[in-house]
């Protein structure tokens, strides 16, 4: 199932994107007599079987939903939760190409990571499909950008095992780690360079997991106004999503709705010869097989 959150007219809500259009699930539901919370994608992801099980029932009967579907056209998506209850986990230098080239670009020696490297985005970061990514030269003259693939988790936990790790994913999406890369050095740290608002594109759905069964197969790739950057696998991360999990929730535990982007491949801007940052209106598309695309404009501020 395909998740979404939109905003029609005033209203915010969670949606299921199905053949006919998009249903809106607490109308349907509603309709429907069931007694899951299905207000938001969050409330979907809380309620566990029982609200999946309530969201499967309805997209079989979509197509009686009468005010409950939506044409697409009608209906403004935005992330798919658009408010985290608290910071998204982030893991960087995952992909060997990309940690080579940004040895090349900083001229230091090359040196594969021994553990994942996890660092936080603030949650007004979060921005969804179509929404501008400000460009504020008075703090940046240096705006990246990153795909990746985002995970959320469904089932929480702390100390989960590699091999259970998959059982703790509620689906998939796609993120845009956009960053500051001078903010990020002069502070020598990741967090500020990586937190100004707006710089984390999400969406434009949220994928659940029984819908891709190998993630690793997944191709990701990113263009800027049309010229392709970059393009991956998911299989090629240095370290795979089990270990992303295990490692994070050692003594740490993960709530239902966490969201964690897993690492960008090579091609950068910082690390193009010469570097290629983002401008005023540049277009940024993220895609990811089977989960879609995410289109955001740069706007200077």
């Amino acid at each position: 199932m395909k998740f979404i959150t939109f905003r029609r007219k005033d209203q915010i809500a969670a949606g299921l994107v199905v053949a006919e259009g998009v249903l809106d699930l607490a109308v349907a539901g509603t309709a429907a007599g069931e007694k899951a919370d299905l207000s938001s994608v969050l409330a979907i992801i809380r309620g566990d079987a029982e609200a999946l099980a309530c969201c499967r029932r309805l997209a079989e009967r979509a197509a009686l939903s009468g005010d409950a579907l939506l044409p697409v056209s009608q209906v403004q998506k935005l992330a798919p939760i658009p408010q985290p209850v608290r910071n998204v986990f982030c893991v960087g230098r995952n992909y060997v190409d990309h940690v080579k080239e940004g040895a090349a670009a900083m001229r230091t020696d090359l040196k594969l990571p021994v553990a994942p490297q996890f660092f936080t985005k603030a949650t007004l970061t979060v921005i969804g499909p179509g929404a501008d990514v400000r460009l504020d030269r008075s703090l940046t003259q240096k705006l990246d950008y990153e795909v990746e693939l985002g995970l959320v988790i469904g089932r929480g936990g702390r100390d989960i095992a590699a091999s259970a790790a998959f059982e703790h994913i509620f689906g998939y999406t796609i993120a845009n780690d956009v960053t500051a890369r001078d903010l990020q050095r002069r502070h020598d740290q990741w967090f500020k360079g990586k937190s100004l608002d707006t710089t984390l594109p999400l969406g434009p759905c949220l994928v659940s997991s029984d819908e891709i069964s190998d993630p690793k197969m997944l191709e990701l790739s990113l263009t800027v106004n049309g010229q392709e950057r970059q393009r991956a696998r998911v299989e090629q991360m240095i370290f795979d999503i089990p270990t992303i999990i295990a490692t994070l929730s050692a003594g740490l535990t993960l709530l239902p709705g966490d969201i964690i982007a897993t690492g960008t491949p090579s091609g950068v801007g910082f690390a193009m010869t010469p570097p290629q940052y983002l401008h005023d209106g540049d277009e940024m598309v993220a895609r990811i097989d089977r989960i879609g695309e995410l289109r955001n404009r740069v706007v200077e501020v």
